[in-house]
C-alpha cells in the first residue's frame, strides 16, 4: 500500500462503497470530459484553430478531473492511476503524467463514522474496550486504506492499516471501468496495449486488500532478516489482525526522504541499506516488497537501523526467472552486449522478432540501469542525471510498433522498485559502492 503522510488539514471524504455508486462516479467522471472536450473545442474554433481529438481531450481540465475523481474513489480505481504514472509514465501526456503521479502521495481519508463501522465489522461492538488510547485521526491515508495509531491495554504500541469499506468487492469491476474510460478518452496511445498491465492490477490488488497475506509476508521476511541487525521490521499483533485490518507494533524514525539534510554518512548509509536489500530479495530470497514508496521507509537515529513498514506489494519470483537476472546483471556489469541480449530474452523483454533498432534500445537502457554497478567505487547518485537517462531512453520504446512488446509483469515491477530506490538515493545526494554489493549477492 502506497501510504502518504497526512497532513491534518487534508481533505476528509467517505469512501464510495457500492459497486453502482462506483460506476456512477465513473460516469460522471466520462461526463466531465465530454464536457471538457466540447468547451475546448469551441474555445480552439473561435481562435481559428483546428485541434485534434488528442488535443481536445488532453487539457489540463481534463487531467484534473480525471487524477481528483481517482483520488475520491481510491482503490483500484487510484491504483489503476500509480500504476499507469510509475509503469507507463513515459506513455502519457505530460500533463497526465504529472497529475497521476499526484495520486502517489494524495491522502484523502474517510470520515470517523465510516472507520467506526469497518472496526465494528471486524472487531465487533465494545472494540474500544481493548485500548487504553485510539487515535481516530489517520496517521497516513493510500489506496487501498489508512495508518491509525493505538495503545491496547496492556500497553501495546501499534499502528493499525484499516481497509477501506467495498475496496475488495470493487477491484474487478474499478480497474474495467478505468481501463475503458482512459480507452475512451484516449489518455493511452492505441498502439500501447496494457491488458496485462490491467490484469496485474486486479491480481495486485487482491493481494493487497488481504491483510492476513500481508501478515504472512511480513513474518517471512522477519525470518529472512533476523541475522541482518541493520533492519527493523514491526511484529504482527495477530490477537487483533484481521483480513480488513493489519495490527502491527509501531516503529519510530524518520521517514527517508526527510534526510536530505542529513549527515552525508547517514544519507548514503540509507541509500545502501536499501539498495543491499534490494539485490538480496532479488537474487537470494526471490521475494521483493515491489512497493517504492518513500513512506514505506523510516530510518531511526538512534539505533542507526532503517525500518521496513509495507509488504502487502510483495512478490515472489520463479527460480529460473531469478537465474536469468542473474545472468543478465552479470553481462550488464561486463557491458557484454551479446550476453545481455541473450539474457534479456530468457527473462521475456523481448521477442526474436524484434527489430535491431528496438533491441538495441534496451540494451542500452539496462547499460544505465547498471551504470552505477560498473563505476568502481561510490558511484555518486546526486552528480547525475541518471533516472532522465534511464527515462528519456524508455521514451523511445514508449510509442515503438513493430515487434515490440510490454515486458513480463514481473520485470515492471521490477523496474519500478529499482528505479524508486535510484530516484531516493538521488534526492538524498548519496554515494554508493554498488558494484561491491552486487557482486557480493552474484557469488554462487
Amino acid at each position: 500500500m502506497c501510504a502518504a503522510m497526512i497532513d491534518p488539514k487534508s481533505e476528509v471524504s467517505a469512501v464510495p462503497a457500492r459497486k453502482l455508486t462506483r460506476l456512477a462516479r465513473l460516469g460522471g467522471l466520462a461526463g466531465g470530459l465530454v464536457s471538457g472536450m466540447v468547451a475546448e473545442g469551441a474555445r480552439q474554433f473561435s481562435q481559428g484553430n483546428r485541434p485534434t481529438m488528442s488535443d481536445l481531450v488532453l487539457t489540463p481540465g481534463n487531467a484534473r478531473r480525471l487524477a481528483q475523481q481517482l483520488a475520491h474513489l481510491r482503490g483500484a480505481a487510484m491504483k489503476v492511476g500509480q500504476l499507469l504514472s510509475m509503469d507507463a509514465g513515459e506513455m502519457l501526456p505530460p500533463e497526465f503524467a504529472e497529475l497521476l503521479a499526484r495520486l502517489r502521495a494524495d491522502a484523502q481519508s474517510m470520515p470517523m463514522s465510516q472507520l467506526v463501522a469497518v472496526l465494528e465489522n471486524s472487531w465487533g461492538k465494545g472494540w474500544e474496550r481493548n485500548f487504553e488510547r485510539f487515535s481516530f485521526s489517520p496517521l497516513a491515508a493510500a489506496s487501498i486504506g489508512q495508518v491509525h495509531r493505538g495503545v491496547t491495554k496492556d500497553g501495546r504500541r501499534l499502528a493499525l492499516k484499516v481497509q477501506y469499506p467495498g475496496i475488495r468487492d470493487s477491484i474487478e469491476s474499478d480497474v474495467d471501468n478505468v481501463a475503458m474510460l482512459l480507452r475512451i478518452a484516449r489518455v493511452i496511445p492505441e498502439n500501447v496495449k496494457l491488458e496485462t498491465l490491467y490484469e496485474e492490477a486486479k491480481l495486485q490488488l487482491h493481494r493487497e486488500a488481504d491483510y492476513l497475506e500481508e501478515a504472512a509476508h511480513l513474518k517471512r521476511f522477519h525470518a529472512l532478516l533476523e541475522d541482518a541487525a541493520d533492519y527493523r521490521l514491526p511484529a504482527v499483533d495477530d490477537d487483533l489482525t484481521r483480513g480488513d485490518i493489519l495490527a502491527m507494533e509501531f516503529l519510530d524514525g524518520e521517514p527517508v526522504e526527510s534526510l536530505t539534510s542529513a549527515d552525508p554518512d547517514v544519507r548514503d548509509r540509507v541509500a545502501r541499506l536499501l539498495l543491499e536489500l534490494f539485490f538480496r530479495e532479488l537474487l537470494e530470497f526471490r521475494m521483493i516488497q515491489s512497493d517504492p514508496n518513500f513512506a514505506n521507509f523510516l530510518y531511526d537515529p538512534n539505533t542507526q537501523r532503517l525500518s521496513l513498514l509495507d509488504f502487502g506489494a510483495t512478490r515472489c519470483f520463479s527460480t529460473n526467472l531469478v537465474a536469468a537476472y542473474k545472468d543478465l546483471l552479470r553481462a550488464s556489469v561486463h557491458a557484454d552486449r551479446r550476453a545481455m541480449t541473450e539474457s534479456a530474452r530468457r527473462v521475456g523483454y523481448f521477442a526474436y522478432e524484434i527489430n535491431a533498432d528496438q533491441l538495441e534500445t534496451v540494451l542500452d537502457i539496462f547499460l544505465a540501469a547498471t551504470e552505477p554497478a560498473r563505476h568502481t567505487g561510490h558511484y555518486d547518485f546526486g552528480a547525475g542525471n541518471l533516472a532522465l537517462r534511464i527515462r528519456d531512453r524508455a521514451a523511445t520504446l514508449g510509442f515503438a510498433r513493430g515487434h515490440w512488446h510490454t515486458p513480463p509483469i514481473d520485470a515492471l515491477f521490477l523496474h519500478r522498485k529499482l528505479a524508486g530506490l535510484y530516484l531516493l538515493a538521488s534526492r538524498l545526494r548519496a554515494q554508493v559502492d554498488v558494484r561491491s554489493i552486487l557482486e557480493e549477492c552474484l557469488v554462487d
